[in-house]
């Protein structure tokens, strides 16, 4: 009789609780199809560092599982508060209390193992999305097969099982402590309104309106420099996200006392009635699927960044098929050169040096005009700040060589480049040649701080041997300047000038036919010897002329500074890493949105009955089914609308922030709302399929007796 009992129950449930339902499934498909990515072997035997994925999945999955168990958890405390009335019953025919305790965890168990067999089957199918998005994105072929991994299926079922244990654990042992009167009487308090202080209370609608925006003023005008403040910031957005709802529903209360103008407006009464009742019992409630729906449009707007990043910048970074990069000045390649040609077709080649001024020891005109540039990128660049200018605004050397040391921003010395070189290497890229005159000198830089050194010609001098050079211009295209030809810049000068320069390292670049091929890359470094040496050798021997001559320029988000570097074999990897960072904020990003828009339709839809009656009153005063349906929207419309207008407000600024400063760091061409419009789209999309579902069942179980 239980098993007959519980299946009908279950059935039931499954029809009021649809949402919910749909909504475990959906999330049991995305943890397997996530947790596939950990224990896919083609990944890990591709890429040295599938170990990142694995972690940052991993990381995930732990708040995914975290944010599943409390909504399961929830979920099956509001059910049991909805059907308090009925266990009471069973008691008062004299059922026993562990009968219906089994009773009801043998239901949600039949729940939550039909949602996760058809969330696995599902599961299998968003598995094979997923691998064929990451594939495209790492420029590889995927074949559609079905893989079924026992390790990734116990995970799964695991982080399952272990959410709907602890819930219905807990349920039960509150389930045994309450008698007859307390399960009839459980929803009547759950449905209680305590009013009190409200005059008080409605202050802190303002206050809470007040603090979102001086916070968005702060992010905005740069008050926030260290995690103090972040911390600070992030303890009092919190605080103001729960008390602005404590706010809002006594502000309404207030309103609807004092008989705004509003009030008495068409239907405005019921629904301000209806609305401030809601919040006031789920203001707590209310302020967590804030807090969830503002993770979430931060967890895409971040993941849509970096697959922006991957998509437009990432090509630029390896415009050469193959460079390396020397510490020797007179390193012929030769054993590179060997790998090379054993592995594919060499088209064309060349090695060259890049030059610096190297000032003779005590000469201190000569070490001002030997690193002019360097310090004047320091001490103008935007990225630096006013990190190395004195008060007055002049560049502070002291600072400036401490920071290049410890983070090498740029070479110790001004980087050069002859002419003949130079052209060599753009006829590699495709690009036109350059005529400089005996008496000019051109700086390649990179285009995201080209806007930035307009000024920078008048204030360095470049001399050659017959004189100051004249400044001929600035060109921008991709370069490699992440360390090979200079970090962020490089001056090219005529050939002739170079004689009072020193060589300063040496440079590879190889055209090759078709595409290198894989682990072309690993041999290269095999033949690279690490070199620990701090101290200046002798230059007539014509070897290591610096301990640092190496850079990475002045990227700070996404940095590729490498001795050896194959186009075809870095794109990839690097797409995977970026993929690393993508994939987890977007699974972040969907589970909590799903969630929090399933807590907000399951609790209009197990309401809808109560409503019924309510509607009914309104039909009898007059209003008709096309009226009725008009009150019904504006109801649920308001309900949606409170907290994903508050996190928008939230998540927006710090969306809008972000894409600011990811802009202005890596120099991409999007403009600062992309990233929150799309993230926007995205989220109104599943937003509008949950609003509509909500929609259509509330209205169907409301006007059932009209």
């Amino acid at each position: 009789m239980f098993s007959k009992l519980a299946f009908r129950n279950v059935r039931r449930s499954a029809r009021d609780y649809l949402v919910y339902f749909l909504t475990m499934t959906f999330v049991t498909a995305l943890m397997f199809a996530f947790n596939s990515l950990i224990f896919t072997e083609d990944i890990g035997e591709m890429f040295d560092i599938a170990g990142i994925m694995i972690a940052l999945v991993g990381l995930a999955t732990f708040f995914i599982v975290l944010i599943v168990a409390w909504l399961i958890n929830y979920m099956v405390r509001f059910m049991l508060e909805k059907r308090s009335q009925e266990f009471g019953i069973y008691l008062l025919i004299g059922m026993q209390k562990k009968e219906i305790a089994r009773l009801y965890i043998r239901e949600n168990a039949l729940l939550g193992t039909g949602a996760f067999f058809i969330g696995m089957a599902l599961g299998v199918l968003v598995q094979q999305v997923i691998m064929a998005i990451l594939y495209s994105m790492i420029q590889m072929q995927y074949d559609i097969h079905m893989e079924f991994n026992g390790s990734c299926i116990l995970m799964t079922a695991g982080c399952y099982a272990g959410c709907y244990l602890l819930a219905l654990l807990r349920s039960g042992r509150r389930f045994r402590k309450m008698n007859i009167r307390d399960l009839m009487e459980a929803r009547k308090k759950n449905e209680e309104i305590r009013e009190s202080h409200e005059q008080l209370k409605k202050w802190l609608f303002p206050a809470a309106l007040l603090f979102l925006l001086v916070f968005a003023v702060f992010i905005f005008s740069g008050g926030i420099q260290d995690m103090g403040d972040v911390l600070f910031f992030l303890i009092g957005i919190v605080l103001v996200i729960y008390l602005f709802y404590t706010g809002l529903s006594s502000w309404l209360v207030c309103y609807v006392r004092r008989r705004g103008n509003g009030v008495f407006q068409g239907e405005n009464l019921f629904l301000l009635r209806q609305f401030s009742s809601k919040i006031k019992t789920m203001s707590f409630t209310m302020g967590t699927l804030t807090a969830l729906f503002t993770i979430a449009f931060l967890g895409c707007t971040i993941a849509l960044m970096f697959s922006d990043y991957q998509n437009k910048l990432l090509e630029t970074k390896f415009p050469f098929d193959v460079q390396v990069n020397s510490d020797d000045v007179k390193d012929d390649f030769a054993d590179e050169m060997e790998v090379i040609e054993e592995e594919a077709r060499v088209l064309d080649v060349l090695r060259y040096q890049i030059y610096a001024l190297v000032p003779e020891k005590n000469q201190e005109e000569g070490a001002e005009r030997a690193d002019q540039v360097n310090v004047w990128l320091s001490s103008h660049l935007k990225v630096f700040g006013t990190m190395y200018q004195k008060k007055d605004g002049s560049p502070d050397r002291k600072k400036i060589e401490k920071g290049l040391e410890d983070h090498a921003f740029y070479c110790r010395y001004d980087t050069y480049m002859k002419l003949t070189d130079y052209n060599h290497l753009r006829r590699m890229l495709g690009l036109s040649q350059v005529r400089l005159s005996e008496q000019e000198y051109l700086i390649h830089i990179k285009e995201r701080i080209r806007g930035e050194v307009e000024g920078m010609p008048d204030d360095i001098q470049i001399e050659g041997d017959n004189g100051e050079l004249d400044f001929a211009g600035f060109y921008s295209e991709s370069f490699s300047q992440d360390g090979h030809n200079g970090g962020d810049y490089v001056i090219v000068v005529p050939d002739g000038a170079v004689s009072s320069l020193t060589p300063y390292y040496a440079e590879m670049a190889v055209d090759i036919e078709g595409e290198a091929p894989m682990g072309l890359g690993k041999r290269l470094d095999d033949l690279t010897e690490p070199e620990y040496e701090d101290e200046e050798e002798d230059d007539s021997e014509g070897h290591r002329l610096m301990s640092r001559n190496s850079c990475c320029g002045s990227d700070t988000i996404v940095v590729m500074s490498l001795t050896n570097m194959v186009r075809d074999n870095l794109i990839p990897e690097t797409k995977y890493m970026l993929s690393t960072l993508i994939f987890p904020c977007f699974y972040i990003g969907l589970v909590f949105l799903c969630v929090a828009l399933t807590v907000l339709s399951v609790h209009q839809l197990s309401d809808s009955a109560r409503y019924r009656f309510r509607y009914g009153v309104l039909q009898k005063l007059g209003m008709n089914r096309r009226e009725i349906g008009m009150v019904i929207l504006k109801q649920l419309v308001c309900y949606y609308l409170c907290p994903v207008f508050l996190a928008c407000v939230i998540g927006g600024s710090v969306s809008v922030f972000m894409s600011g400063k990811f802009i202005f760091y890596t120099g991409i061409h999007s403009a600062v709302i992309d990233y929150f419009g799309l993230t926007f789209l995205l989220f109104f999309g599943i937003y509008g399929l949950y609003f509509i579902t909500t929609y259509v069942s509330f209205r169907r179980n409301v006007e059932a007796d009209f």
